[in-house]
């Protein structure tokens, strides 16, 4: 490179020959630039590759989330899946998405060599839309997980799945953005979930996301339609501990106070009165059966405002401050009665569907 340069610099050739000769040496450092990405997308895909799996299911027709009712003569009794995953522990945990495995009434897993097992649902979590499963089997490739506080926009990342049954595809692309939140199909928010451009497609579900050294950075689980280049994965931070949970306990245990309720706006002159410090609340609709709530005295056409010491301007507030920690310790719920405030103290209890998984 360097003799190229010089015979280009040199006052024996005219301008004519020094401009026939430039774009060779204008032309090389992108063909390393190029070189070196192709590289680095091929290192990732042959380390990784060996750990990701391909996810047959069979679930009964009424599992499925999303699908309308048919009527009872035309209605399936079981409707088949596809979806990613990817092995974790040298013992045969699979991570994948809630929404591929959920309500499965059998799991099929065919591994890198062809090899089909058959795989136990551990536990899944659709608030994070993240599932464990595990399958008996030898020589098995586990991941190495990365770290997602070390992830940067616009870093390389390659995604890794089975779209449409199209096994072991990759796809590349950037980080777009982080710590995006996302809805998950239970109605809870999903934070810290990464924004990619690396193609997904129905399939892709639960495979791997991986950065550059081959190190798993995020779970893929969702597009946007019609959109193109807007795909998301949750964070493997997330994804960590939410696996360890469901291997202990098969569940992620969360706390509930039983009602339903919806983001309204505060009358300013309750804002300015109060000195509040949110300007919106949750305007209580109705109360589950033996709710904690209700037995704590809330009532309908309240407007919950705090709980326990922290402002929430809506439901997404009230559902991170719902932890495991807060089931059976008292808690104290702000809320807007009329134009009163008060201070009520409910019971937290664990969450039904936690329980029930």
């Amino acid at each position: 490179m360097r003799r190229e340069i010089e015979l280009l610099n040199d006052e024996r050739f005219g301008p004519e020959e020094r401009s026939s000769r430039a774009p060779l040496a204008q032309s090389q450092p992108d063909e390393d630039l190029l070189d070196a990405y192709s590289r680095a997308v091929i290192t990732a895909a042959e380390k990784v590759s060996p750990s990701v799996v391909y996810i047959e299911v069979q679930q009964p027709a009424s599992s499925r989330r999303g699908n309308p009712p048919r009527a009872p003569r035309d209605a399936p009794r079981e409707v088949k899946g596809s979806g990613s995953g990817f092995i974790f522990t040298p013992d045969g945990f699979i991570l994948t998405n809630s929404h591929v495995v959920h309500g499965s009434r059998r799991i099929e897993v065919t591994v890198s060599d062809g090899r089909k097992y058959e795989a136990d649902l551990i536990g899944d979590d659709p608030d994070t839309d993240l599932a464990v499963i595990r399958i008996n089997a030898p020589n098995l490739v586990p991941v190495e997980l990365g770290e997602a506080q070390n992830i940067r926009v616009g870093q390389l990342v390659v995604a890794i799945g089975n779209p449409y049954g199209f096994q072991y595809s990759v796809t590349a692309g950037v980080v777009s953005a982080l710590g995006r939140s996302l809805r998950a199909q239970s109605g809870r928010l999903m934070d810290d979930v990464i924004q990619t451009d690396a193609a997904l497609n129905p399939g892709n579900s639960g495979g791997p996301l991986v950065n550059s050294r081959g190190e798993v950075v995020g779970v893929n689980t969702a597009m946007i339609l019609p959109a193109q280049g807007i795909c998301f994965a949750t964070s493997i931070d997330t994804a960590k501990f939410v696996a360890s949970r469901l291997i202990r306990d098969g569940k992620v245990s969360r706390s509930y106070i039983g009602l339903a309720g919806q983001n309204v706006p505060l009358p300013r002159r309750i804002v300015r009165y109060y000195n509040l410090e949110v300007e919106s609340g949750i305007l209580i609709v109705s109360f589950e059966d033996n709710s904690p709530a209700r037995n704590a005295g809330l009532r309908e056409g309240d407007i919950i405002i705090g709980f326990d010491e922290q402002p929430t301007a809506g439901i997404d507030d009230l559902h991170k401050l719902l932890t495991e920690n807060r089931i059976g310790n008292k808690a104290e719920v702000l809320i807007i009665r009329n134009t009163e405030q008060l201070r009520i103290e409910v019971v937290p209890e664990e969450s039904l569907t936690a329980a029930s998984k």
